[in-house]
């Protein structure tokens, strides 16, 4: 044990202490705040952008019905469409709505500009078109559209879940938000943090070090302690991102203080997500730390059995293929389906559960589900700790000579 602890903590140190380790470390949450600034400052870019939208109106049904609003202004015209499309060629940001005499046809009605409009923009002028036709269509019918505007109804639909203390809020916003995050941060950690296991293998065995350190530990002992290392590297890293991403984010969304300051958008997602929390970050970290030390003996085992890292392809693809299908599936379909029996199944192999749970949690698993899948995902890196260590304790001193599975396969049944 003394042994695996000083493994551990030369790993630790040693990558802690590298100026990457800092530097990415600080420009994260750096990036998102960098993130952050942009997407305000080009949201309010965005506002102060006024277009003019200048109707030639041939039918006279639509005119002087148009509502100017912050990023759209109406402006009526009278003379020919020949002189209005030049008068565009010299507004960047101006449009010209050309409404025909007959629009009873399809496709009648024209946006001439000089520049493509955005699609939201062009959704606006259309839809305000249609409530226009449809007012007059309705006075033409002799219905009196302001009796139908007082009478119409505005009905918002809140989410409530049903449990044993009362309803409460479903919150399903943030869940989608939770699940979407929890399934890519394994995801893109399992890969990050599983690769570097392999990689410190590989340079340990092309150096011939390894052979200077198994003279005084054994290979188990050696790759467990490389794994642990790694992963508390990997875990201190996320800690410090979370809370420095959290500082960051509270006070650029805390717009400088006072009564009308808007609140973080942490702060409003840690409030949605409210007593669960707890309960959902506790999970993450045990699916980080089961799913990383699984994949990461599986990673360990391809290290030893290669002699550079172009070599690992053959024996990666297979390894990361269930990560990626259930990383495609979460992203694509269990959000909509987070009980369906593919999901349920998913989230309780181990090879794919650290994704697939992740997407299920916000939403409620089971229990006995829950349960179940720990239990295995406890059993399967203990498995793959073992089949790993097996393969490790041949390959890691094997030099030269390309390995196959069939190798493979005998290295795991060598007698120690």
């Amino acid at each position: 044990m003394e042994k695996i602890l000083l493994i551990i903590q030369r790993e630790y140190l040693t990558r802690v202490r590298k100026r990457a380790f800092i530097v990415m470390t600080l420009l994260v949450p750096g990036l998102i705040a960098a993130m952050f600034a942009i997407v305000i400052y080009m949201a309010k870019q965005q506002e102060q952008i006024v277009h003019t939208i200048y109707v030639l109106d041939e039918s006279s049904a639509f005119k002087g019905k148009f509502h100017d609003s912050k990023s759209k202004k109406y402006v009526t015209i009278d003379y020919p469409l020949t002189a209005a499309k030049d008068t565009m060629q010299q507004h960047e940001n101006d449009m010209l709505l050309y409404i025909p005499s007959a629009t009873d046809k399809k496709d009648s009605v024209t946006v001439y500009a000089k520049k493509k409009s955005t699609l939201s923009l062009a959704d606006d002028i259309q839809t305000e078109l249609n409530n226009i036709a449809t007012g007059n269509s309705m006075v033409q019918a002799h219905i009196d559209t302001v009796q139908l505007h007082k009478i119409k109804s505005n009905i918002h639909v809140q989410a409530q879940e049903l449990t044993d203390a009362g309803a409460k809020s479903a919150n399903v916003g943030a869940s989608y938000a939770l699940g979407f995050a929890g399934a890519i941060l394994i995801y893109m950690s399992l890969f990050i943090y599983g690769a570097q296991v392999m990689r410190g293998v590989i340079e340990e065995k092309t150096s011939r070090i390894v052979e200077v350190i198994v003279s005084s530990v054994k290979p188990f002992q050696l790759m467990l302690g490389k794994i642990i290392g790694v992963g508390l590297v990997g875990l201190t890293q996320f800690l410090l991102w979370i809370i420095l991403s959290t500082i960051v984010t509270q006070l650029i969304g805390g717009g400088g203080g006072g009564h009308n300051a808007q609140p973080s958008p942490v702060t409003q997602f840690t409030s949605n997500l409210g007593e669960n929390i707890v309960y959902e970050l506790s999970c993450f970290i045990f699916y980080w730390i089961t799913g990383y030390m699984l994949y990461s003996a599986l990673f360990a085992a391809v290290g030893s059995a290669v002699d550079s890292e172009t070599e690992t392809q053959q024996f990666m693809f297979p390894i990361t293929l269930p990560l990626l299908f259930a990383y495609l599936l979460s992203v694509s379909y269990f959000f909509q389906a987070p009980d369906s029996p593919l999901a349920v199944w998913l989230s309780i192999i181990p090879l794919t559960a650290p994704v697939v749970m992740m997407v299920r949690i916000p939403f409620g698993v089971p229990g006995w589900q829950l349960g179940l899948s720990m239990a295995l995902m406890i059993a399967g890196f203990l498995f793959a700790t073992y089949v790993a260590a097996r393969i490790y304790r041949v390959g890691i001193l094997m030099y030269g000579k390309k390995a196959s599975y069939k190798e493979l396969a005998k290295w795991f049944f060598y007698k120690e």
